[in-house]
């Protein structure tokens, strides 16, 4: 999905026609992640729609001459609980700790009026998106009728768990969004606008957690020359 009016209007139309959807938030690091995991490759070939969560992502596709727009799953929460309260369709959270999800509950109830968020849930430590954890969750989506739900697993339990979702619930929006809950709820610290706007969010994501985010980031950079030669031989097609 190319544009943010185009996601708005895809969505709200299936809101109203009681059609479920998978979205994807695609960055770097699920391109890595897709270049070794089969399985992963196949979930993100189940999302109905995927848009931009990185800058290099955007920067790729204006190379391409088939520019999108920079939607990071963090940024489109709230647009997205906004859509549902107005389409007046039951949310639930499904990810991240109980108390990071209640605390983001509290938040989006003071942000959108009218949210109706019926469901929360945090899976377990060692949760896995193709076992019988998973089969509950996808029947209590379906049982509450849940329209919209949000998945803060992380990539690529969460991506995996909406493929599946397609068909267990398929009347179940499922929205990848990984730390976007945490973010809201306050148990995550995203970086500052000032810092987002420079195009160095990753930089602050680096130095807060070295050990963690530097060789994922070091595997990135390593896939860019590759993406940018394919970007390049897109354009003179």
């Amino acid at each position: 999905m190319p544009t943010r009016a185009g996601l708005e209007t895809e969505l709200r139309r299936r809101f109203a026609a009681g059609e479920g959807f998978a979205l994807a938030t695609i960055n770097l690091d699920h391109l890595v992640k897709m270049s070794g995991s089969k399985d992963f490759l196949q979930a993100y070939g189940g999302q109905d729609l995927v848009v931009a969560d990185g800058r290099p992502i955007v920067w790729l596709s204006q190379l391409a001459r088939r520019p999108v727009e920079l939607m990071p799953g963090s940024d489109m929460v709230l647009p997205l609980c906004h859509w549902a309260a107005e389409a007046k369709v039951p949310v639930a959270l499904v990810g991240s700790t109980q108390v990071a999800l209640e605390d983001a509950a509290q938040a989006l109830g003071q942000q959108v009026p009218g949210l109706d968020i019926a469901m929360r849930h945090a899976p377990s430590g060692v949760f896995d998106p193709l076992g019988p954890e998973a089969d509950e969750i996808l029947n209590q989506l379906d049982v509450k009728g849940i329209r919209l739900c949000f998945l803060a697993l992380g990539a690529p339990k969460q991506e995996m768990l909406a493929r599946r979702g397609r068909a267990m619930a398929p009347q179940v929006g499922f929205a990848s969004v990984g730390a976007g809950l945490d973010f809201l709820g306050g148990h995550q610290r995203r970086a500052p606008r000032w810092i987002r706007a420079l195009a160095l969010e990753w930089l602050w994501r680096a130095l807060s957690s070295p050990t963690r985010m530097l060789p994922r980031y070091a595997r990135c950079f390593a896939i860019l020359p590759g993406h940018v030669i394919r970007a390049l031989r897109m354009r003179r097609q």
